[in-house]
């Protein structure tokens, strides 16, 4: 029997407080890894929530963030009401919404929670690839010097608008950071530094601290410099600002499929720890 009173609509400000409640004290959540949280992106574009005569039991947002990438930032239903209900409801919407919108978007999730990764799957979402885990114990870490004409300064706010462009440069455009989500990674970051040589900043890092150590949330090298020793010296500095502030582990996701950056950790010290998270994308836009 269908309830005629489920009602899918935009998510606006005046509803944070529901989507509060729904997310830490009635649902079933999934939430991307990102610098912003699920609450904060409420008003922007393809953030639906589900009513149920006028209480929220259900909300998905994808809204596209960097250009290109519709990350999954939130899907949450009530414990009492049908996931799979729930997600139809709001998928229908969200994909349209993207597709109008832009074409060459590609919706996408990293999957922690296994009933998640079903419910994607069910709908035609394409498993891609996997984000592994690995962890360092910095005293078995392998240093290298900072090669020659080279130098690892402090990060400086001043420094996020080039930053930007770097990491624009260095990776995929799947895998951009926005000069939005750049300044706020600065503004959490445990430990942030900047590569230089004398054409100015080739390389950057942003680590975050943690109850059990640090993580590394960014690593980027301009290309051209590549292959020259920066990621490793970058790496270096690092682990001996947490050595000199008794920190004693530092982890680390990359792609299964990234072999410079495997290798790169790997000869740092770095082991894979066995977790992963599983990609998945809805096959459609960009390669």
């Amino acid at each position: 029997m269908i309830n005629l009173n489920l009602k899918v609509r935009r998510a606006v400000i005046e509803d944070h407080h529901q989507i509060t409640n729904l997310i830490f004290y009635e649902a079933n959540t999934h939430r991307h890894l990102d610098w912003r949280s699920a609450l904060e992106w409420v008003g922007s574009p393809n953030y639906w929530v589900l009513e149920d005569n006028r209480r929220i039991i259900a909300a998905l947002a994808c809204p596209e963030d960097p250009q290109h990438a519709a990350w999954i930032r939130l899907f949450s239903h009530h414990q009492n009401f049908s996931g799979i209900e729930a997600w139809s409801a709001l998928w229908e919407v969200a994909r349209e919404e993207t597709m109008q919108s832009n074409p060459q978007a590609k919706i996408a999730a990293i999957v922690v929670k296994q009933w998640f990764q079903n419910i994607l799957l069910s709908s035609g979402f394409e498993l891609t690839q996997n984000i592994v885990l690995l962890q360092l114990n910095i005293g078995n870490a392998k240093l290298s010097p900072v090669p020659q004409g080279m130098r690892i300064r402090t990060m400086l706010e001043t420094d996020l608008p080039t930053v930007t462009k770097l990491d624009n440069a260095a990776f995929g455009e799947f895998w951009h950071n926005t000069f939005d989500s750049l300044q706020r990674a600065y503004a959490q970051a445990l430990y942030a530094t900047v590569a230089e040589n004398e054409s100015g900043v080739v390389g950057y890092q942003i680590s975050t601290g943690n109850p059990f150590g640090a993580h590394l949330a960014r690593l980027g090298v301009q290309p051209e410099a590549q292959g020259r020793g920066m990621g490793t010296a970058l790496m270096s500095n690092l682990i001996e600002y947490l050595t000199a502030n008794r920190i004693g582990k530092l982890s680390v996701n990359t792609q299964s499929d990234n072999a410079a950056s495997l290798a790169l950790y790997h000869k740092i010290g770095f082991t894979r720890t066995g977790e992963y998270f599983p990609l998945l994308v809805y096959p459609t836009g960009i390669a």
